[in-house]
């Protein structure tokens, strides 16, 4: 398929689908015309590659796990357990985890200038 078809069954631009295959996360063949053209997994790829994109993940990232998205279920792809995933995963969550303290503390911080500033001046 080329890519504006693969572009419609996904509803990824095709400005990103060639995006993802700068990043190696998509292959892409070269017709006789030097079009891309893509085979029925691709489609599977990229849903996966969106996926992984709202968990959170690098393109980096993605690139490491992605040969370990093995299938596609509700909550996203289903993983293969190979080597070096579940710490690359950890890893990636212990991030999250981090940048959501760092967050919450900002938080209250901009909360108690705000409630000083309705405070009466003493």
């Amino acid at each position: 398929m080329l890519i504006g078809e693969l572009s419609r069954r996904t509803g990824v631009s095709p400005r990103l689908l060639r995006y993802y295959e700068e990043q190696g996360l998509l292959a892409a063949g070269r017709g006789p015309n030097g079009y891309r053209t893509y085979d029925e997994g691709a489609v599977a790829t990229v849903r996966k590659v969106r996926a992984l994109l709202d968990a959170g993940l690098t393109t980096e990232v993605i690139r490491t796990v992605l040969p370990c998205a093995r299938g596609e279920g509700p909550e996203g792809p289903r993983f293969t357990w190979c080597t070096e995933l579940r710490d690359t995963l950890a890893r990636e969550l212990a991030a999250t985890d981090k940048r959501i303290h760092d967050l919450q503390r900002t938080r209250s911080t901009l909360a108690g200038f705000l409630a000083q500033a309705h405070a009466p001046a003493g």
